[in-house]
């Protein structure tokens, strides 16, 4: 059996990888994959904490699907967003999307 602090290290470097992915990209598209690792390592967390603390009941499994469905739901208004930014500008890099500027 896997002791649950690898599990915590997995996640801690999964989220890591997702942060500097937002932070250090200037496409639109990078960005939006960085966040989407974030949310997995989150539910890496609810499913090792699930598994090691509360295995019979079925919470975990539960915030790990309302997590899931979050993430779909923004990768789809996300990448709407970035589709309908680049009719517009021609480009998907963060910096010129200036489009609420007067």
């Amino acid at each position: 059996m896997i002791p649950l602090a690898w599990y915590l290290i997995f996640a801690a470097m999964l989220f890591c990888v997702g942060l500097f992915g937002v932070l250090a990209r200037r496409n639109a598209v990078a960005i939006l994959m960085g966040i989407e690792l974030m949310l997995n390592a989150v539910n890496v967390n609810l499913l090792a904490f699930w598994r090691y603390l509360w295995a019979p009941k079925v919470d975990g499994q539960v915030f790990v699907s309302i997590v899931l469905i979050a993430a779909a739901a923004e990768a789809v208004v996300g990448l709407a967003l970035i589709i309908s930014a680049y009719r517009r500008r021609n480009t998907i890099a963060a910096e010129d999307m200036d489009m609420l500027k007067g």
